[in-house]
Order: structure tokens, then C-alpha cells, then sequence
């Protein structure tokens, strides 16, 4: 009688690293070629007005931070001004 989970698992092993170097590096380069194209295939690209509406909140998000900084910078340099007696 045999236990549940002690079979072999039936899941595809890694082909041995055996051959000379120039092949090795050639099969590692493909296989990384075919794992890029796979995860490029599982990729969900926006519709055009999803992509619309990321660039308009980007953008605003990117003023909105501006207009903090320029304003913390403003504040700064008067109080540093105003301390140091510019």
C-alpha cells in the first residue's frame, strides 16, 4: 500500500546541464527569449480611455507635487532668510 504524496512527481525536470559552454549560454539565451515572450503574451494593454485617464491623473499628481515643493522651498528660503539675516 502506498501513501498519498510519496510518488515520484510527474512534473517536468531540468534537462542536465551537459555540452560545452557555447551551447549552454545559446539555451539559456532562448530560454530566457521564450519566458519574455510568454509573460509579454499575458499582458492586459488599457483601452484608450483608461490610458487617457492615467496620463490626466499623472499629470495633475505630478503639479499637485510641484506646487508642494515650490511652496515648501518658498517657506525655507524666507526662514532661512529670515535667521540668518539675508
Amino acid at each position: 500500500m502506498t501513501e498519498l504524496g510519496t510518488q515520484p512527481s510527474r512534473a517536468r525536470r531540468p534537462e542536465p546541464q551537459g555540452g560545452n559552454p557555447v551551447s549552454r549560454f545559446v539555451r539559456s539565451i532562448v530560454l530566457f527569449v521564450t519566458q519574455v515572450l510568454d509573460e509579454l503574451r499575458k499582458v492586459v494593454r488599457p483601452t484608450r480611455s483608461e490610458l487617457l485617464n492615467y496620463t490626466i491623473v499623472v499629470i495633475v499628481f505630478v503639479t499637485v507635487m510641484m506646487l508642494f515643493v515650490a511652496g515648501l522651498d518658498f517657506v525655507f528660503t524666507k526662514l532661512v532668510l529670515w535667521v540668518f539675516g539675508g
